[in-house]
């Protein structure tokens, strides 16, 4: 706690400058006198080169205590500067890290929820993900209206004039991958970003396209480790592990749960006679046309050369016999006609 104030200070010194001077007030007399005799027998003006002297030294100091000081508020401002760069830089590389743990979209989601937040904080944010045919949300942070975002969006893409509507409230960061847009990341553009928040926010984009396009491979990856790439139906592998979960699930919960297999007659006559094009034709359109009669929540799977298998949750065994029953009719699986199989080959 301060007890004298800056004027008190002043008061004081001024004072205490007073009392000197009247305390040696005869010594100051002297010296005075002594130069005066100096300046008239030498001719010489000692007296107001020393006041220019003292003037000059005193400015001097001066100036030079404002130009410390002013360097020491830029070397401030520049350790403020540098300490917020680094608490970013932290920040975007823990969404960086966050981002590689991901694998799925919803991992991906619950990162940018998590973490957009911190980057770009006070504000509304959202991200918003490009499709073939459509745009869907990815994250939204605020109150932002799905209209605005998505017209902010394709604006920043170039599909709509960004002008129109309230596209303008937002700064948008493109998501691209490869030169291919995959979506968009946007913050409340008021209050002003900065050209190191802009920067940052446009590595943040960067990292969740690379992300994104990382959990889609790795889902095709998934997807060919465990699908029979000719007809489409699970592998035998998948089949079993996916059969072990489903058992568990019913003894707890009490339902039914059915399994169907069956083979293709005379496969081999068919080969055989037409070739293993023909063959392989015949096997995709049975894969195919499994994926039209059944249930999505079946499991398909082609547990060997011509066999297959099919388990159905939640059935019991009286439906299962109508599924096996309506495959069995099913004109795709009569194979015999001669025409029906050179159109398959071809």
């Amino acid at each position: 706690m301060r007890l004298i104030g800056r004027s008190e200070d002043l008061v004081l010194l001024g004072g205490l400058i007073l009392a000197l001077l009247v305390i040696f007030s005869q010594a100051l007399e002297s010296i005075l006198d002594f130069f005066r005799s100096i300046e008239e027998g030498r001719g010489l003006r000692l007296l107001q080169a020393l006041l220019i002297i003292g003037t000059v030294f005193i400015f001097h100091q001066v100036r030079k205590r404002q130009m410390m000081r002013a360097e020491a508020l830029g070397a401030a401002a520049k350790a403020r500067q540098a300490t917020e760069h680094a608490a970013e830089m932290e920040r975007l590389v823990a969404f960086g890290q966050a981002l590689a743990r991901s694998l799925n979209e919803e991992a991906i989601q619950a990162a940018a929820t998590a973490h957009i937040p911190l980057l770009a904080p006070g504000r509304g944010a959202w991200a918003m993900l490009r499709t073939a045919t459509h745009w869907k949300p990815l994250t939204t942070i605020g109150d932002s209206s799905p209209t605005d975002r998505e017209r902010a969006a394709r604006g920043a893409l170039g599909e709509v004039d960004p002008a129109i509507g309230n596209a303008g409230r937002f700064a948008c960061f493109p998501m691209i991958i490869a030169g291919t847009p995959v979506g968009v990341l946007g913050v409340d553009a008021d209050p002003g970003l900065n050209d190191q928040q802009r920067r940052m926010l446009t590595a943040a984009a960067a990292l969740l396209a690379v992300s994104l396009k990382n959990a889609e491979l790795f889902r095709e990856v998934h997807e060919n480790s465990v699908r029979d790439a000719l007809t489409g139906c699970f592998n035998r592998k998948h089949a079993l592990e996916v059969m072990d979960a489903e058992l568990r699930r019913a003894r707890r919960s009490q339902m039914p749960l059915s399994m169907v297999m069956f083979d293709l007659d005379h496969f081999k006559a068919i080969n055989d006679r037409y070739g293993h094009l023909a063959g392989d034709a015949v096997l995709s359109a049975v894969g195919a046309r499994m994926k039209a009669v059944l249930r999505g929540s079946d499991l398909k799977c082609r547990y060997g050369g011509e066999e297959f298998l099919i388990l159905l949750p939640d059935t019991p065994v009286a439906g299962a016999r109508r599924v096996a029953e309506i495959l069995r009719s099913d004109k795709i699986f009569l194979i015999g006609n001669q025409d029906e199989l050179e159109g398959l080959a071809r």
